[in-house]
């Protein structure tokens, strides 16, 4: 049976995947367990469920605030 974290990473990928469309899949498994564990050989392989949808969100949120503070540049030069 999937446990409630798998499924919100699942739904929570697809977010990061728009906000992230350059990323392979891979690399974005691989960014995503060294933000959570730091950048260690074992990081993927021992990034816990919890972590991996806590750095998920963190780069999710990150990447949001990034984008709209570029589309308020873009905006403000156009002005």
């Amino acid at each position: 049976m999937m446990t409630e974290d798998r499924r919100d990473i699942l739904a929570e990928l697809h977010g990061l995947s728009e906000l992230a469309p350059d990323m392979r899949f891979g690399q974005l498994i691989v960014n995503l367990s060294h933000l959570a564990l730091g950048a260690t050989d074992s990081a993927t392989w021992d990034v816990e469920d919890d972590d991996m949808l806590t750095a998920i969100r963190r780069l999710t949120r990150q990447l949001a605030e990034r984008e709209s503070a570029a589309m308020a540049l873009q905006s403000a030069g156009a002005s």
